[in-house]
């Protein structure tokens, strides 16, 4: 679904991503993981379309794609969750939710059942402001409003920051559901390494805005891909 080849970044003089080559395959997540600082967050911002990609190619379903702004990006099947949620908090649950189909033909503007299902606290929810909710249940509504676009491929970024355990249990299983469903490719940035690592089909570890490793989850024991994600690494 999603093939980047030598991808480079830079905010100003300074280069962030370095020759960044990686695959994202339909029914399957792929995990990017690394320390603080390496440039998760900026690979996530260069294919989602918020920050312009210096240089390299990208290729989502077989089309190669120029530097497009995040609303082509959008339209065109990519959809994200950011780091920090970013939700409307002024918005109510449902006007949330609405500016999806921004994305989407008139004849889509709906919200979809299943979106209900994967998170029925949502739907007790629909006119209270966004700003109101818990951290939860705010990571919960960004995922959902992500959805609302039918996207193709999925980019999570630190989905479990700030979120109490039994939410992040219930984000496990909707991203799980969301493979099992083999229509769209799962990039997941995250930093709570058993979360990652129990989720991934393939891991790409980034330092210094450069992939060190990429491969299949089984094709590395788990205690040297914690060697390589640590601190110390």
């Amino acid at each position: 679904m999603l093939t980047t080849t030598d991808l480079t970044l830079h905010y100003g003089h300074s280069q962030i991503l370095n020759g960044i080559s990686i695959e994202a395959k339909a029914g399957e997540i792929t995990c990017i993981m690394g320390t603080n600082g390496v440039g998760k967050t900026s690979l996530i911002r260069a294919i989602s379309g918020a920050h312009p990609r210096s240089g390299g190619a990208m290729i989502l379903d077989g089309e190669e794609l120029g530097v497009l702004p995040a609303h082509e990006l959008a339209q065109r099947g990519v959809g994200v969750v950011p780091q920090g949620r970013e939700i409307f908090p002024l918005l109510t649950v449902r006007e949330n939710l609405e500016t999806g189909f921004s994305c989407l033909p008139r004849t889509e503007h709906r919200i979809p059942d299943e979106v209900f299902e994967m998170f029925p606290v949502l739907s007790s929810f629909l006119d209270r402001r966004g700003g109101d909710l818990s951290g939860g249940q705010q990571q919960q509504l960004a995922i959902a409003r992500a959805l609302i676009t039918r996207p193709r491929l999925l980019l999570l970024d630190e989905p479990t920051e700030g979120i109490q355990p039994n939410v992040i249990r219930q984000i496990g299983e909707v991203i799980r559901g969301l493979r099992e469903r083999g229509d769209m490719a799962i990039v997941l940035v995250e930093q709570y390494f058993d979360f990652a690592f129990d989720l991934a089909d393939h891991v790409v570890v980034l330092r210094r805005g450069e992939v060190v490793h990429s491969g299949a989850r089984d094709s590395i024991p788990r205690d040297e891909l914690l060697s390589k994600v640590s601190v110390s690494a």
